[in-house]
Order: structure tokens, then C-alpha cells, then sequence
């Protein structure tokens, strides 16, 4: 953990997602570049082509963590698709992240539970994600690694309410939430969210959103403002997760780039896990 941050406040750790890093670099060399600029960890995706001993390797060597690993096929093959093989592409891919972040030494996956649209219903999405994550619950428990259900802009889960009944239907201690605050702005508050999500709670994304470009230009165009200068209240946002009790990862997912942008990034990070 760096200087400046304190294992008792929400947003303890800061991370950010390996996709982000976009100097022509090594891997060695891209975990020292992470580690160089503060981070404490980086996330990778699953499935993916690096190989296994130079990840753990860097890991080592750095010291920096893989706290966690996101499903990279969860769009292409969504778990609640009516093709039954689709959803099995869905399942296969999580248990290869599972698998993974086992290897890596990451306590979750990351996957978004499901899509609506006109060929599937909400109904449908809701019996399909119960249905797929039942089957992951084997291999969740085989490698104990938390299976972290993400928010995201795919027409389902729309109620914080929801998003906690669908975690409460396993009763399982390693399914849970990883809460992307920025995604939330389009329909509601973060702070909202947190308080009905509570200790299901793993992990948190974090992005900005700006409703002012959002209604001006159109919804995407709301993701393009540097974190800090939107519409995310983020003092509310720690207020709510410390009050959940949460403290333990924040990683940034935003549009990465060089060793400048990405310090840039980890110095606007800073200013949000202390407001």
C-alpha cells in the first residue's frame, strides 16, 4: 500500500485495468511502469493470449497485485443470450477467468450478468443469469475466487434493489457486486446504489459521467469528461461505501494511454478516493 493512503478509508487501494496501458512495453516492464506510478495493483482480462509465468513473474518481481480479472467475453457471448451455446461460450469463458485469477492470485472475477433487448426479455434474462451462475458456483467454489456481478448499460438489473435479490438468490459467500459508479449516473446515484448494495460489495469500479453532456450531446458522450470534473458527487460516494463498511479496491476504467495520461489518471484517482 502507498504512503498516502489508509487501510480504513473506502477506496483503500487503487488499481486500473491492464487494456490502459498503452506504452510499447513488455510485460515486466509494464507491471514496473503500473508499480513506478503508484498504483497498488492492475487488472487483467480472461481469456486471454499472455502467458501465465511471465504474468506471475511481473507480479512477483514488482510487487504489484492482480486483484481481480474481468470476464473478456461476456459481451460477445452474454449469459442470458437464447442460444444456449452462447450462454455455455459465457460460462466456459468464466471459468477460464476463474481459473485465471486463481493462478494470478486475484480473489475475483469480474462478469456482467446478462443483456436485455428485443430478442431477449427481462424476464428471461433474470431465469437465464440464476440459471448460468448456478452452473459457475462449482468452479467459483473449486478455486475460491468471488464471482462480482457488474452494473453496466445492458437494459437489466436497472434497481439497485434488483441487482442486490439477484446476489441474495445464491447465499453464497463468494458471489457478490463489483459496483461501476459512473455507469450509474445515467438513471441514479451512486450513493443509492451503495446503501441498497451494501456489504455485497467486493469491488468498485470507478469512471465519471457528466449528465450536462449526456443531455446536450447524447448518453455515451456523458463517459467523455476526466474523472473529477463531472457530475459524480464523490465525497457522497465514500460517505456511502464507508457506511457500508466497505474498504479495499477501486480501480480507474477509463480511457488509458501513455505514462503521462496514465499518471494523470492516478493523480485524479488520488483526489477521488480522498474526497
Amino acid at each position: 500500500m502507498t504512503d498516502h493512503q489508509s487501510p480504513g478509508r473506502p477506496m483503500a487501494r487503487l488499481s486500473l485495468k491492464w487494456s490502459m496501458i498503452e506504452e510499447p512495453l513488455g510485460i515486466l516492464e509494464k507491471f514496473q511502469l503500473v508499480k513506478d506510478l503508484g498504483f497498488d495493483g492492475v487488472e487483467l482480462d480472461a481469456p486471454n493470449d499472455l502467458p501465465v509465468a511471465e504474468i506471475i513473474a511481473a507480479r512477483d518481481k514488482t510487487g504489484l497485485a492482480i486483484p481481480g480479472v474481468v470476464n473478456s467475453l461476456h459481451w460477445k457471448y452474454p449469459l442470458t443470450h437464447p442460444d444456449p451455446a452462447i450462454r455455455q461460450a459465457c460460462i466456459d469463458a468464466t471459468i477460464t477467468a476463474l481459473e485465471d485469477a486463481r493462478r494470478y492470485g486475484a480473489d475475483s472475477v469480474l462478469l456482467v450478468p446478462g443483456v436485455v433487448n428485443a430478442d431477449t426479455s427481462y424476464k428471461a434474462a433474470y431465469e437465464r443469469a440464476v440459471e448460468g451462475i448456478g452452473k459457475l458456483l462449482p468452479h467459483v467454489d473449486a478455486t475460491g475466487v468471488s464471482l462480482a456481478l457488474e452494473n453496466v448499460w445492458n437494459d437489466f438489473l436497472l434497481s439497485p434493489l434488483e441487482a442486490a435479490r439477484l446476489v441474495d438468490e445464491f447465499d453464497h459467500p463468494l458471489v457478490g457486486w463489483y459496483f461501476d459508479v459512473g455507469n450509474v449516473l445515467r438513471y441514479g446515484r451512486p450513493a443509492h446504489w451503495i446503501e441498497a448494495l451494501g456489504s455485497r460489495i467486493r469491488k468498485v469500479d470507478i469512471k465519471e459521467f457528466s449528465l450536462t453532456k449526456m443531455n446536450v450531446e447524447g448518453p455515451w458522450k456523458g463517459f467523455e469528461v476526466e474523472l473529477g470534473e463531472g457530475d459524480c458527487d464523490w465525497p457522497a460516494v465514500n460517505r456511502a461505501l464507508s457506511a457500508a463498511g466497505y474498504s479495499g479496491w477501486a480501480s480507474a476504467e477509463v480511457p488509458g494511454g501513455d505514462r503521462q495520461r496514465l499518471a494523470d489518471i492516478k493523480a485524479r484517482l488520488d483526489r477521488v478516493a480522498a474526497a
